[in-house]
Formats: structure tokens, sequence, C-alpha cells
């Protein structure tokens, strides 16, 4: 309290030094103006267009529409847009007997009906790539095509809330009915990614705003996966297995930190281990630095098997801003014991610890993987990062140097550096460049490049 008392002080005095120097209106620099302004809306940039935007225009100003009165009370105003990513990458690799040269394409096509401000359906295709296989061309000792074309849908859900849909069921809005909800193949990520990162076919219902004694705010979530679970055995280009899971899913918003506490039940059929994945985390600012910190642990019921494996995760992350720069510096360190089972993850995302740096990290297209592995076994790492921004974030150029070692006396010890530029073009189009270098344990010096080049639309 001390230190926000000091803080406001300070602004309070810049305040009153800024109101006694002399004002011009017109005038260049600091000083307060003593000439009336009209809102500045020409300095705001121009509202981004999708692709094909029916109904509403988006982000646009002028009249609302009247819209549709549904017979519980809410009025819709649909609006269609259609909107995607296109990415497109050369790259290579080259460790020992291991060579990966290849040209691959990644497509995400979206169609998001929006109903109100709260209700939307949304449906998502990748057309370029199917279980692991991105379109392109592979320029290794036998040169050829790869991919083709998937017409499979990736996501298709409708989320709404309860108490906008129903409102006349609490016209005085007094009632706790405000419940929202999720029905469909959805994008699901909790803990960072650590303990569910996929698209899943679920259910999963969310209640928001409450407020325990001291905090702001107490998030609850609940959640039933039925299909579209990728577990270690049923990644891309494996047999699928049904797979379900449960869970509860908590967030609580105090004063100096949130904290997370996560909970699912693996009901992994087919004779395999059914099991039990958790994790708990918290994020804050300690001084000038923000921080996370996780843990997590699988745990099989029975015995463990394919797919369910006993393991614990120590997860943490810190990261600064330098004195005199607009730049962010980090250090992520992490812990494993065991083998930590994730609940379910998706395939093109790597392993468990991607999150931990660039070096960790797979592309998410083509078969290049990450430059250190970012398996969750027995092992113990960390990235040390600067990320450069310049240009008013318009150009970032980002140095890591990362390495992970076995804590169950495993030679199998690696570290790398890396590099990553990116620079947008115009509002749509970003490139990116992407270096690195590794050395490990028993096995040769690895490196590989890659240029990517991304368009939104």
């Amino acid at each position: 309290m001390t230190r926000l008392l000091r803080s406001h002080a300070l602004g309070a005095a810049r305040l009153a030094a800024l109101a006694a120097a002399p004002s011009w209106a017109g005038g260049e620099g600091t000083e307060l103006r003593d000439m009336e302004l009209p809102p500045q809306v020409d300095l705001q940039p121009h509202r981004p267009r999708p692709l094909v935007e029916l109904g509403e225009p988006f982000l646009s100003a002028g009249t609302l529409s009247r819209g549709w009165r549904l017979p519980t009370g809410a009025v819709w105003r649909p609006q269609l847009l259609l909107f995607g990513t296109w990415r497109t990458a050369v790259q290579g690799l080259k460790a020992g007997e291991r060579e990966v040269a290849e040209w691959a394409n990644r497509l995400d096509l979206y169609a998001n009906l929006r109903l109100s401000g709260t209700e939307r359906v949304l449906v998502g295709f990748r057309p370029l790539d199917e279980d692991g296989d991105f379109a392109g061309y592979r320029f290794e000792e036998d040169p050829d095509w790869t991919g083709g074309f998937d017409a499979e849908v990736r996501t298709a859900f409708f989320e709404g809330d309860f108490g906008e849909i129903f409102p006349k069921l609490d016209a005085a809005d007094r009632r706790p009915l405000d419940f929202g909800f999720s029905l469909g193949r959805q994008p699901i990520s909790f803990q960072d990614g650590l303990l569910i990162d996929d698209v899943v076919d679920s259910f999963g219902l969310v209640k928001n705003s409450m407020r325990p004694g001291g905090s702001s705010n107490l998030r609850v979530t609940a959640l039933h996966a039925w299909d579209e679970v990728n577990r270690p055995f049923n990644g891309a280009g494996a047999e699928a297995h049904p797979c379900r899971l449960t869970g509860l899913f908590t967030a609580l918003d105090l004063p100096s930190t949130t904290i997370e506490i996560d909970a699912v039940h693996v009901d992994a059929g087919h004779g395999r281990p059914d099991g039990f994945v958790a994790g708990i985390g918290a994020t804050q600012r300690l001084g000038r630095f923000s921080t996370t910190f996780r843990a997590l642990f699988s745990t099989p019921y029975d015995e463990k098997g394919p797919g369910m494996d006993n393991g614990q995760v120590l997860f943490g992350e810190l990261s600064w801003t330098p004195r005199r720069t607009h730049d962010l510096a980090y250090l992520t360190m992490f812990a494993v014991e065991g083998t930590f089972t994730p609940a379910a993850r998706d395939p093109d995302l790597g392993g468990p610890l991607a999150r931990a740096g660039i070096l960790f990290e797979a592309p998410g297209m083509g078969r290049l993987g990450s430059p250190l592995s970012a398996d969750a076994t027995d092992a113990a790492g960390f990235a040390l990062g600067w990320q450069r921004i310049r240009a008013h974030g318009r150009r970032q150029l980002v140095l890591e140097l990362a390495g992970r070692t076995s804590t169950a006396g495993r030679e199998n010890g690696e570290a790398g550096v890396g590099a990553r530029f990116q620079q947008a073009f115009g509002r749509r189009s970003l490139l990116q460049l992407d270096a690195f270098a590794s050395a490990g344990q028993g096995r040769s010096t690895g490196y590989g490049a890659r240029v990517e080049w991304t368009v939104k639309f």
C-alpha cells in the first residue's frame, strides 16, 4: 500500500508540474492545452474488413438494426463474417542422419455467425492438411508433392449465455441466471496449455462474476468431452481411440494474484488405463517482475500404460521490461519427475513443454518439430530470452538460449540457441524468420532455419 501511495503522489506531482507549465493552443509537447478539441477520431486506424461480411459491418459506426425479437425476449442481430489465416513456410533441418527440407502450407478458414453480443456459431476448416500431412513439397532424396484437400470440419460450436437468451425469466436482472455455455467441436486450453490444449467435441458450462470475500471474481467451468480427444496413443497418423474427459476448472482473482485450480478425469476406454490429471497455477506481479508458477501431475488409477503415466511438473516463468526500453526479457524454468501426461493435446503443437520458449515450440505445420525436445519425462530445463521491440511493435527480434537435462541419469541433455525475427507488412501480412542450432550428449550438432509468410484476411 505504501508503494501505491508513493506512485499516486508522484503522479500528482507530475500533474501539478504540467498544470504550472505554460500552454499554447496548437503547441507541441506535453503541456496542457487551453483550447477545447473535438474527439480525434482521425487518429484511429480504419476498421479491418473481413473476407466476407453480411449484416451489420464488423466494428463499424452507424445505427443498429432493430433485429429479431425472440419469444424468450432476446433480441438477435445476425451478422456473418468469413475470415481466416494462410501460412506458408520453407523450412529445413539437419541433425545427424535426420534431414528435413520442405515447403508447407496451412489454411485456417472460419465462418462466424454472430447472433448477439453473447451468442454465436463458429465453423472452421483446415483444407490444406490432414493427419499431420500439410500441402506443399518435400525437397529431400525423393522429392514429391504432399498433402491434399480436406473438407473435414475442424471447429463447429455454439456458445451463449442462458440469462441473455431467456431475459424474460429475470426481467429485473436479480437472479443468478447468467450461465455461459458452449457445445460442439471447440478449442480448449487450461493451465497455459500444459493441462489441455486441443480441439475436442465437448459441452462446457461456466459461471462467472462470483465474488467470494476478498476477491474480485471467481470463475467455475465444468466440461465434458466425448470425442476428438488427442492422447499420446491417438495422435496424428494413428488410429483414434474413443476417449472421454470430465473436468472442473476454477480461476480466482485476488488483489495480488490469480489462482487456477483444475482437475480432469480421463476415461481412456479400449482397455487403456484411466487416470486423473490436475494442476494449480498462480499468476502475479512481484515488484518489476510478471510471474507465473504452475504445478501439475498425472496419475493412472491402476497400472500405468499407453496414454497415462505417473508424472509431476513444476513450471515457472518470469518476465520484465528492462529500464528505458519497450523490450521484454524472460526466463522460464521447468522440472519434471516421471512422465507427465496431459489430459489432451493437439499433436501439431508438439510436446507439453512447448511453452517454455521458442526453442521448445513446434511451428504447427510440416515435419520440422521443435529444435529442443518438449517431452515431459524426467527432465529439468530453462529458456532465457530477450525480445527487442521496434517500430511501434511492428518489428520484433527474439534471441534465446535454452537447455534441458535428464533427472534420471540418462545421457540425453541438450542445449541450443535460437533467433526469431518478425516484421509486419501493411495490416494483414507478417514475415517471420527463424534460425537455431543445438547440440546434445551422444548426438551430432543440429541446425535449421525457416521462413514463413502469414496473411490474415
